[in-house]
């Protein structure tokens, strides 16, 4: 897996990308979920993205964005067709070195309530259910997790 910082000329692949993901999840909240109405042109502006390659083909997505006390994952997408290999972790994983690098111990995300198989991925990955967000079209679960500080 090569990853690379995304820049404007990435955002209809981008859009793409998250639009394919997010897909199987419209029949089961009733309606787009939040990452496939986005502009991704603005959205570049405002955070950063992280791109996952093979070959130059589009695999995987990462959104972030560094708050003073913790970096927000906005959204991870990986292509449908490579679910189950470990892309999603990795992409995880190089969040958690971007909170690292940027003196962060915490990281933060939200999901869906109804998205059961994203928030078992992220328990697994060590986040834990902070709150519950009740909203017009739904509940937004938001997890977090806490680095381990290196022992010195």
């Amino acid at each position: 897996m090569f990853l690379r910082r995304a820049g404007p000329e990435d955002a209809a692949a981008i859009a793409d990308l998250v639009r394919a993901a997010y897909a199987p999840w419209v029949a089961l909240i009733g309606r787009e979920p939040k990452p496939m109405t986005i502009d991704y042109a603005q959205a570049l502006a405002l955070n950063r993205f992280d791109l996952a390659e093979t070959g130059g083909r589009l695999d995987a997505v990462i959104e972030t964005a560094a708050a003073p006390d913790h970096l927000l994952i906005v959204n991870i997408a990986v292509r449908p067709d490579l679910h189950g290999r470990g892309l999603g972790q990795a992409l995880l994983a190089h969040a958690e070195g971007l909170a690292r690098s940027a003196g962060l111990e915490t990281l933060r995300l939200y999901t869906n309530q109804k998205f059961a198989r994203n928030i078992e991925i992220y328990r697994r990955a060590g986040y834990r259910i902070d709150r519950e967000e009740v909203l017009a079209n739904g509940v937004a679960i938001h997890m977090v997790k806490t680095l381990a500080t290196p022992s010195g």
